[in-house]
């Protein structure tokens, strides 16, 4: 009579989410996600387990981004209960969830990125630095510096700035020829290495023009597989290769911003909340140096800043990409 309760579906659940909650040991507030035949309901709860009582076996694996690293690479191994069986996806969306808000507990970091300069526009991003005194990256094109004594001087402003780090984003940007000058891997590195000597970069750090790829450390993502060679060759030779996690978009016509400060503000929280930035915490932002020649494209500046820094946000060089813990 008693086994045949059990075998009822509802009591079955019942006692599956019970053992759930019980074995997990929890020490938190929050939300607990439960498979249930081919859709997922939540299930509220008073308490949710902590990163450290989640059943996983490592090797070598200590920190929490490492962690982190480990489950999006499918690195990590749980561990099986053949009494008791709990979804391997299941195990693996608690640990994720309580690796967020493991996360959320350390600063978070913008990456403030200016790609093409010099331009005009330069000299309004150098004054905004050094007046709110937050560190910005810029990616800078050589054949551009050559353009006129006032680009000359907007590079001599970049280098003496204390806030600006500035680094190769190619001699000619590819003549704006993308595939013709990926298609050639030896003078497409040539035409970065001459960008090195021309301005006398210190930083071995990269943008591939027109490219949103990644090589750097372990981590390789490469966005248009043209440009592979390219990128491989520059990492071998000792370059980090750095994209973008959010693109304020520039109209090339005018020059000015495409979407409303606002989007852009959220897009970046949106990222840095949910954890979905190349790491967590760190979140790059892609701008260009001409979006911001009017003094409306230098408030709308001036206005993200603050709106980040109420967020207390921090700002960092991409030479310190990523912060770890």
């Amino acid at each position: 009579m008693y086994l045949k309760l059990f075998r009822s579906k509802g009591l079955l659940l019942f006692f599956s989410t019970i053992f759930l909650l019980y074995s997990c040991q929890y020490s938190s507030s929050s939300t607990l996600y439960v498979e249930k035949l081919d859709s997922v309901s939540t299930l509220s709860i008073d308490t949710m387990p902590s990163i450290d009582t989640i059943p996983v076996v490592t090797e070598n694996v200590s920190g929490l981004s490492q962690r982190w690293d480990s489950l999006q690479r499918n690195l990590l191994v749980f561990p099986a209960d053949s009494l008791h069986p709990i979804a391997i996806n299941i195990q693996k969306r608690v640990l994720k969830d309580s690796l967020r808000r493991a996360f959320d507990k350390y600063p978070k970091h913008v990456f403030l990125t200016f790609d093409d300069g010099p331009l005009v526009g330069s000299a309004a991003i150098d004054s905004i630095a050094r007046a709110k005194s937050i560190k910005i990256s810029a990616f800078l094109v050589g054949r551009h510096a050559q353009m006129s004594k006032s680009r000359k001087k907007d590079i001599e402003r970049y280098r003496t700035n204390p806030y600006v780090a500035c680094y190769n984003h190619s001699f000619t940007h590819a003549g704006n020829k993308f595939n013709t000058f990926y298609n050639n891997p030896a003078a497409a590195f040539a035409d970065f290495e001459k960008n090195e000597t021309e301005l006398g970069l210190q930083q071995k750090i990269v943008r591939l023009p027109g490219r949103n790829i990644w090589v750097y450390d372990d981590v390789r993502r490469i966005d248009l597989q043209n440009s592979s060679g390219t990128a491989d060759l520059l990492h071998t030779h000792g370059y980090r290769i750095f994209g973008w996690d959010v693109e304020w978009r520039i109209q090339r016509t005018t020059g000015v911003p495409v979407q409303p400060l606002n989007e852009v503000f959220n897009r970046i929280r949106n990222y840095m909340n949910n954890k979905s930035s190349m790491k967590p915490n760190n979140v790059v932002l892609l701008m260009h140096d001409d979006m911001f020649q009017t003094q409306k494209g230098k408030q709308l500046l001036v206005q993200l800043i603050d709106s980040l820094q109420k967020q207390n946000y921090t700002f960092e060089f991409m030479e310190d990409y990523p912060i770890r813990y």
